[in-house]
């Protein structure tokens, strides 16, 4: 395939046995260049126009070493500002950063989540062991947090320090090691991104949550809704949701549910 400015891509293999549009393939010219001069961020129909990048960006990203990252936004973090973590610090609530490159969604199409990059550096690994051997809880925000620290979780729940690539899906079935509540946007019904929500929380709580969504008219996806769930023997008492304003930020509307 020719692309712009001049360079070509070789298509080599499929990501999954079934999928026909995630691909491994060869770039004739630096990738990164090339994203830069031609490229666009990643977004949903709904949305009227692209947004700089910096949009795209949390409170909790850092620049890496090479360039690369997420190939779209790790959303649930977008409601955090830095003032709010600085609060959230100062009334004892402690943060272990953990990393995963999140790769191309395809709700659309029901697949299982693709392999991804992730690190769980030691320092977070040893914050999150002492915090649950405290009686603490761990919370993850997003997705792709729990996805990282229950792939750095071993049998006996301990979390150790790990990089690499994982391929793990965390189902209902599989259930959580680790991670005790979740905070989290609002996907697609089918999408595979449901299943670690209801693997911390149950269904009950999930379809409970979004009802009210629903009901509510919330935002879905990038800019929208992050609620959290939690486990608990009410349903509706799980959920919280954190109600975004417009596509760009502004001033927040908390709606307990």
């Amino acid at each position: 395939m020719r692309l712009s400015g001049g360079a070509r891509l070789v298509l080599r293999e499929s990501l999954s046995a079934r999928g026909d549009r995630l691909w491994w393939a060869d770039v004739s010219r630096d990738v990164l260049g090339v994203l830069r001069e031609h490229g666009r961020p990643i977004r949903y129909a709904y949305t009227e126009r692209d947004q700089p990048l910096p949009a795209y960006q949390t409170v909790f990203a850092l620049p890496s070493p090479d360039g690369a990252g997420s190939a779209e936004m790790p959303s649930a973090g977008r409601p955090f500002t830095a003032r709010m973590v600085v609060e959230l610090v100062s009334r004892g609530v402690q943060f272990a950063p953990v990393v995963l490159h999140a790769g191309v969604a395809s709700a659309e199409a029901h697949e299982p989540p693709c392999p991804e990059r992730f690190v769980v550096p030691g320092a977070s690994a040893r914050v999150i062991d002492a915090v649950r051997a405290g009686g603490g809880r761990v919370i993850a925000v997003g997705t792709t947090a729990v996805r990282a620290v229950e792939s750095a979780a071993g049998a006996d729940g301990r979390v150790r320090a790990r990089a690499g690539w994982t391929d793990l899906v965390v189902t209902p079935e599989r259930g959580v090691r680790v991670v005790d509540g979740l905070l989290t946007g609002l996907h697609e019904p089918g999408a595979s991104h449901l299943m670690r929500p209801e693997a911390v929380a149950g269904r009950a709580a999930v379809e409970a949550g979004y009802q009210e969504a629903l009901r509510a008219r919330c935002l879905w996806h990038e800019f929208g809704v992050a609620h959290l769930v939690l486990p608990g023997d009410q349903p509706r008492a799980r959920t919280l949701t954190h109600r975004i304003a417009s596509a760009t930020g502004g001033e927040a509307d908390r709606r307990s549910m």
